[in-house]
């Protein structure tokens, strides 16, 4: 028989003893939330649009994918036990912990002086960021019903939609300054956590306070490491396959202990039934599964997008860190209007299979879009193509969650919940690694093809004569590899691509035009991805939205056990 421990209030409509809470009451909850749900957000957004800055400084431009895949990884890991752990001792404890880990994480990441320092620190930054998000979700399943969820949907779009206005900008600004109080610019995207982390501490301490159901199970740590032996080195030999040599010795040890890992945590889970870490028993919902095929592929190709428009935009285009945080603008402003129809249309007709059809398709061709553009590709052009891909997000954000927390019993919300964003991070961190690693791959190609086709342009000869003879020792050390044919000169940019922007805009041409060639094949790759997603969706059955809460029928279920004994003897 689980105990019961809850927060003090009277029984009856509007107390958090029924689950059902009222306006007020849900916006009070709501305060603590969004404050832990604007870190992650703000993370996100800020830390791309200074990575580049970050990986020059540190001179680690061609080990960019690890700083993004440290972090992917353990957030992504760490995502199913908190929802589990949750399920069984409540949510706030899990979530005051998830943001304390961030916070120390970000401090760590400030002091960070090489790029694998910084992938180390944010791996511990990942995982406080697993609970973030997924903690958040959680709780708005466990207090909101599915068809009023909409209705709160604002607040949340005010978060998002503020962290992806300000986190470009701040990145952009941050990034962009020399010094700030006797700190390396950069160094405040991860500072300018520890305020906002320390204020989110003490308001979810102070609202949060939901009824709590202890449930007597064991924790399935097993899975928890195996999941870990399992994923940890697929992911490694995503990142690291073009260096190593996809069938390297080391990159055959990885497939190998993948695989093995991943089977020994099926086996596992199988062995733990209800107990398990991600029960097995969701797999056979057809909808849950095809909800959670399709949570990979956006996950891949919206993270595989967002990391890489902020680089095309400062390497191709010459912007700023901050230049390039304002250009993304079109694409945020497009997702916040997506999301707001589509919240404001689900709640009103209950229905929301369309979006994600529409979502999938929109970034498809955005990406598509993206695809043939250019060096010399007008700005305004390539904002329009970027706004194409934020109208797909905004229309894939909420209906993916929202159908797989409707379609799940509600005492499985924490792990339903995460197992949802788990998946969906396990795309993200796999299109990162995985599409960063072809435009490494594609780069020194493209700009020796690009830089072989200068040559052959008289004006470019002779501007390269000139710059070898010329006072700037940099430049001119890199015109004389162009002059003599050196293949090391088409790799410069793995290292650094800072120095694009102060070279002679016609020696500088080659490179913008190899790095946008390579980019064009990532950006397909992605729409060919999201047509996938489109063609999962059309297999999604449609199913009525609840309307109570997952705390209310919680207590429902709870009601209907008590009374059924009483039944019983009576009828004896």
């Amino acid at each position: 028989m689980p105990t019961t421990q809850a927060t003090p209030a009277a029984s009856g409509p509007g107390s958090p003893e029924t689950g059902v809470f009222t306006h007020r009451q849900i916006l009070t909850i709501l305060s603590g939330l969004v404050l832990g749900m604007f870190l992650a957000a703000l993370d996100q957004t800020i830390v791309s649009t200074a990575v580049r800055t970050i990986a020059d400084d540190l001179q680690g431009y061609s080990v960019l994918a690890w700083v993004t895949t440290a972090y992917l990884v353990t957030s992504t890991i760490t995502t199913p036990l908190y929802g589990k752990l949750s399920d069984l001792h409540g949510r706030k404890p899990f979530f005051m912990l998830a943001i304390t880990i961030f916070v120390v994480g970000s401090m760590l990441c400030g002091i960070a002086t090489s790029m694998y320092e910084l992938a180390a620190f944010r791996a511990v930054q990942g995982v406080g960021a697993g609970g973030l998000m997924s903690m958040a979700l959680a709780i708005i399943g466990d207090i909101v019903p599915p068809r009023e969820r909409a209705r709160y949907q604002g607040y949340f779009l005010a978060v998002f939609a503020t962290a992806s206005v300000l986190g470009p900008v701040l990145g952009g600004v941050l990034a962009g300054q020399p010094s700030l109080l006797g700190v390396t610019g950069w160094r405040w995207v991860f500072y300018l956590n520890v305020p906002l982390g320390v204020l989110a501490l003490l308001v979810v301490w102070r609202v949060l306070n939901l009824p709590v159901h202890h449930r007597e199970a064991k924790v399935d740590w097993w899975g928890a490491t195996l999941l870990s032996v399992g994923v940890v080195p697929l992911l490694v030999v995503a990142e690291q396959g073009r260096t190593w040599g996809w069938s390297s010795p080391a990159a055959l040890c990885c497939y190998v202990v993948g695989v093995l890992g991943v089977a020994a945590f099926v086996l596992a889970e199988v062995r733990m039934g209800d107990e398990a870490l991600i029960p097995l028993r969701f797999f056979r919902n057809r909808l849950f599964s095809l909800c959670i095929a399709v949570s990979v592929i956006a996950g891949a190709g919206m993270f595989g997008g967002i990391s890489l428009i902020p680089q095309y935009l400062q390497v191709v285009k010459g912007s700023s860190p901050t230049l390039a945080g304002y250009q993304v603008l079109p694409m945020v402003g497009a997702m916040m209007l997506a999301s707001i129809v589509s919240g404001q249309l689900i709640s009103r007709t209950g229905r929301y299979k369309i979006f994600p059809l529409v979502g999938t398709a929109l970034m498809s061709a955005g990406m598509f879009a993206l695809h043939l553009v250019r060096a010399d590709t007008p700005l305004w052009l390539t904002m329009t193509m970027m706004a194409t891909f934020g109208l797909g997000l905004g229309c894939m954000m909420q209906p993916l969650t929202l159908a797989i927390q409707n379609a799940m019993p509600p005492r499985d919300m924490g792990v339903s919940t995460s197992a949802a964003t788990f998946f969906r991070q396990i795309g993200a961190t796999l299109g990162v690694a995985v599409f960063l690693s072809l435009l490494f791959s594609q780069l020194t190609p493209a700009t020796s093809a690009a830089l072989t086709t200068a040559s052959t342009d008289p004006g470019f000869r002779s501007v390269v004569q000139a710059a070898a003879q010329g006072a700037d020792p940099a430049q001119a050390h890199l015109a004389q590899g162009m002059a003599a044919g050196d293949p090391a000169v088409a790799g410069a940019a793995l290292v650094d691509t800072s120095f694009i922007q102060r070279l002679d805009p016609v020696l500088a041409e080659p490179f913008k035009v190899g790095f946008s060639a390579a980019m064009d094949h990532v950006f397909l790759a992605v729409s060919a991805l999201m047509i996938v997603g489109f063609v999962l969706v059309w297999f999604v059955k449609e199913v009525p939205l609840r309307t109570m809460s997952g705390l209310a029928a919680q207590q429902a279920e709870r009601d209907a056990a008590a009374a059924a004994p009483q039944s019983g003897s009576s009828t004896a």
